[in-house]
């Protein structure tokens, strides 16, 4: 009686701590695909998170049964949007994924396929992403948001204009996930150099689409490239999505090096809300450019939020060109987002 007296008092204190106001929340949307799942699984092997609500239209109670079983921290939950009911409750599943989340990571979406530009998915990820922010917006509306699903570059402005709408909008906590674009540029930039990638931290600036995409590589030190080799860097970082795209063949786009980037990202927000210095680029509401929203070195602070829009230093004159050339593309792309919740 004693020993099922014990274990019934340690299993009350686990589900004490897991709720208590110190503990960390992610939810993450959309965690069942290609993406959401190996997102899941770095998040639920993170030593930062308490709790990790998987939602999704389909499979995640499946998902989230196979990662609890899992020997680390996090508590995994996996809800479903909830069957119909009358009177009309709204979506009981999102709720539950939602309420008291820290951070928000919302992979939710269609992939590309062979031939497609992130362009090409904008309608039926644009209203996905609404519909989930607008969930966002009602259950955690103090949440930081980050925005993975495709095309970004219009996403996180629809994301900024449904929150506005409700009045719960903060520029500081709703993020387009750009860290890919870096990792791409640390590995690539390291194998040409003959570093170790531990050693490079190349800025990339500007969107996450195509041209939008401005890797600062006169800014690595210690790096020389030659004209050869700056040119096809910065376009293999550029279209590093499209060269996994055609090697999947049909079968998807980057859901892989896409999940430990989202999940890099996350840690980064968390480690931030500790108490530790964390720099890291997100495209982010900014006025650095004409750009509404631009993707540059942000310092977090300790309510998850971007602290302070860094500037990005001066461009060559390489640079300056790739720069003239994306600013109207990522302001139209921005636009159209905009436009898409305003119609």
């Amino acid at each position: 009686a004693a020993d099922k007296m014990r274990s019934t008092i340690s299993r009350a204190s686990c589900r004490a701590y897991a709720t208590s106001a110190g503990s960390t929340k992610v939810a993450v949307l959309g965690a069942a695909g290609g993406i959401g799942q190996p997102l899941s699984l770095l998040c639920k092997l993170s030593p930062h998170i308490d709790e990790l609500a998987c939602y999704d239209v389909v499979g995640t109670p499946g998902v989230a049964a196979d990662l609890s079983h899992i020997p680390s921290n996090a508590k995994v939950t996996g809800s479903l949007p909830s069957s119909g009911s009358w009177p009309p409750s709204g979506n009981s599943g999102l709720e539950a994924a939602l309420t008291g989340a820290n951070v928000v990571v919302i992979p939710a979406g269609v992939p590309r396929k062979p031939g497609m530009t992130r362009d090409d998915l904008f309608n039926t990820n644009a209203s996905i992403v609404k519909t989930l922010v607008e969930g966002c917006g009602k259950y955690c509306p103090d949440a930081t948001l980050a925005i993975i699903s495709n095309p970004v570059n219009s996403t996180v402005p629809i994301a900024a204009e449904v929150l506005k709408k409700m009045g719960v909008y903060n520029p500081k906590k709703v993020l387009g996930v750009t860290t890919l674009d870096v990792c791409r540029a640390n590995t690539f930039v390291a194998a040409n150099q003959g570093l170790s990638t531990s050693d490079v931290h190349v800025t990339v600036i500007g969107g996450h689409a195509g041209i939008t995409i401005l890797p600062l590589l006169s800014q690595v030190p210690g790096a020389s490239f030659s004209d050869a080799d700056r040119e096809a860097l910065t376009t293999r970082i550029q279209f590093g999505g499209d060269e996994v795209v055609k090697a999947k063949a049909g079968s998807g786009s980057a859901t892989l090096s896409m999940a430990y980037a989202g999940y890099l990202f996350t840690e980064g927000v968390l480690k931030a809300m500790k108490g530790e210095e964390v720099t890291m680029c997100t495209f982010v509401e900014s006025d650095l450019t004409e750009a509404a929203f631009f993707s540059s070195p942000c310092k977090f602070g300790a309510d998850g939020g971007v602290k302070e829009v860094l500037p990005f230093g001066p461009l060559s004159e390489y640079e300056q060109g790739w720069f003239d050339k994306m600013l109207p593309d990522l302001k139209s792309q921005i636009a159209k987002g905009v436009a898409f919740v305003n119609k």
